[in-house]
């Protein structure tokens, strides 16, 4: 006898590492899975959806939240939980806004880039502890419960909940990149002192979300971009010595509060040297499985890692959604189900958010013909 299974068990059956009976596919259920405003509108047009004004739900990188009408469509099989919080941005001009870091973000065309780095040059462990940082103390959580309890009542998909950014990204704002670097090689202990405060207020930010709901989702996602076009942007030996741990203190706090969790990190580039590494403090689910970068063949990937890590993404933005046909865009989405998909393990969706540059053709032919092929594949 046959029955229909839903959304939310095809993606568990998946990252449990079982062939489902379609591949899950993710569209906008993190702010690293979604897609530029700009590209939104487009698709919107092209499909004769209402674009309206669509929400942001990262303001730096113009992610935005994708409506319901776009998700039934594509059969979307997860949203996200993006936990709202009383940490205000301050809006200095019209297209500038300084956040809760105390970064200030200026607009581009399409983004909003980092204006200047208040703790670059010359500075001491004294400097860091006289800097502005906020008080997690207070900074509120919205009620996470009334909105799982809303998307848990409305729709059959799994849920992903996202926690802030571990400590990486907000480092290299604050420092500036270039001595960022350098501290890496010169001066790491500057460095990592830099990276426990703050570390410190995310933990306790974190433990506010997971508290509150954190065994309420199916999955739990963190992030931080750890890797490059050509290769790792620090030594596997710095990464063990130095972030390895305060990675791992991040994952045992979910573990914490939650039970079984699946752990997703969401680290851009060519990761591959250190994905035992993940392995080993408890992650689950890697993404966005940027494949165009070296060493991140999804053959490699998945013969080598797949037993252990679940793949989530994989379909190219740089190049095959970009620039390439729809027919080639649906031979890469069969080429990447046979590989990935092989087993369970595999979640389809971009690398990354989809820019504006995208044809929406592309994106629709992504979509609709993974769950088609991989049909008759299952």
């Amino acid at each position: 006898m046959s029955f229909e299974i839903t959304s939310r068990k095809r993606i568990i059956k998946a990252l449990n590492h079982e062939e489902p009976d379609e591949v899950p596919v993710d569209f906008g259920a993190t702010m690293n899975s979604s897609i530029v405003k700009e590209g939104y509108i487009n698709l919107c047009e092209y499909l004769d959806i209402p674009a309206e004004d669509p929400k942001f739900i990262n303001r730096m990188m113009r992610s935005v939240e994708v409506k319901d009408q776009l998700l039934d469509y594509f059969s979307v099989d997860v949203r996200g939980v993006f936990p709202e919080t009383t940490a205000e941005i301050e809006w200095i001009e019209d297209d500038i806004y300084r956040d809760h870091w105390g970064l200030e973000w200026e607009k581009n065309k399409y983004y909003y880039e980092l204006r200047k780095s208040p703790l670059a040059g010359n500075i001491s462990e004294s400097d860091i502890d006289r800097y502005d940082w906020p008080d997690p103390k207070n900074i509120e959580i919205e009620d996470l419960n009334k909105k799982i309890d809303y998307l848990r009542g409305e729709y059959d998909s799994a849920l992903i909940m996202s926690l802030p950014s571990c400590f990486i990204h907000t480092s290299q704002y604050l420092r500036g990149f270039e001595e960022w670097y350098l501290d890496c090689a010169a001066n790491p202990e500057l460095l990592t002192y830099l990276f426990d405060r703050i570390l410190e207020i995310n933990l306790e930010i974190s433990r506010k979300i997971l508290q509150q709901a954190g065994d309420r989702a199916d999955i739990i996602k963190f992030a931080d971009d750890l890797g490059s076009q050509r290769g790792l942007q620090i030594s596997p030996e710095f990464f063990r010595t130095h972030i390895k741990p305060r990675f791992k203190r991040y994952v045992d706090q979910i573990r914490e509060f939650v039970d079984d969790p699946k752990v997703f990190i969401h680290s851009c580039g060519s990761i591959e040297p250190i994905l035992t590494d993940f392995i080993e403090i408890g992650i689950d689910i890697i993404n966005p499985v940027q494949i165009s970068a070296e060493e991140m063949a999804p053959e490699k990937l998945k013969n080598e890692y797949g037993d252990q890590l679940s793949f989530w993404g994989a379909v190219d933005t740089q190049k095959v959604l970009r620039t390439e046909s729809p027919a080639a865009v649906r031979k890469e989405v069969e080429r990447l189900v046979k590989i990935l998909g092989e087993g369970g393990g595999f979640v389809l969706g971009a690398v990354h958010n989809i820019q504006p540059d995208v044809p929406p053709e592309n994106i629709e032919a992504m979509f609709l013909h993974a769950k088609e092929f991989s049909k008759s594949f299952y």
